[in-house]
């Protein structure tokens, strides 16, 4: 049984009619790309002002430098509009924060998409954390998700899917 299933990815791999990742194959070290590690914000109540909400992204050792995220809501009752002036990114997590990161910050072609250039590209087996800083929470209760991808500045390389963030708000609990 091992030899068949052994047999069977080495053709696999050999013919090139599939591209899934072989443990230890050459396929394997050119298959990984940055990846969304966490997403989290200081405040989760509706209608919070001074909130920040965190994108971590770590880019492994065999994938190739990142310099640009676009950062798309795509689920959510209510569009949040970003202060962009006031968002900034760093190395590390948002619980371990490293050195500060010069960014440029855009509106996106698509609706509600956050544009993060980084003046520096992100090596490889490093993590970066982007932190958007809405203009204040969603009035509205529930789960809010933005779909994460790096963007080629070549315009020439595949753009990669990094994960989804979700983030979700809960309604102020009135004691009286």
């Amino acid at each position: 049984m091992n030899n068949l299933s052994h047999l069977c990815k080495t053709l696999l791999v050999s013919t090139g009619l599939c591209l899934f990742a072989v443990p230890g194959s050459p396929i394997s070290a050119l298959a990984q790309t940055p990846k969304l590690l966490s997403t989290a914000t200081t405040y989760n109540h509706t209608s919070a002002w001074d909130s920040t909400y965190y994108f971590t992204v770590t880019v492994p050792n065999t994938a190739t430098a990142l310099q640009t995220i676009a950062l798309t809501q795509i689920t959510g009752l209510e569009a949040i509009d970003f202060d962009l002036p006031a968002s900034y990114a760093f190395t590390g997590t948002s619980d371990r924060q490293g050195e500060k990161l010069g960014i440029s910050l855009a509106k996106g072609s698509q609706p509600q998409t956050v544009i993060v250039n980084l003046n520096q590209a992100i090596a490889p087996g490093q993590t970066v954390t982007i932190a958007l800083k809405p203009l204040r929470n969603p009035h509205y209760e529930g789960v809010y998700q933005f779909r994460v991808q790096s963007l080629a500045a070549d315009k020439q390389t595949t753009n990669y899917g990094l994960g989804t963030g979700r983030l979700q708000f809960y309604g102020v609990v009135d004691t009286e």
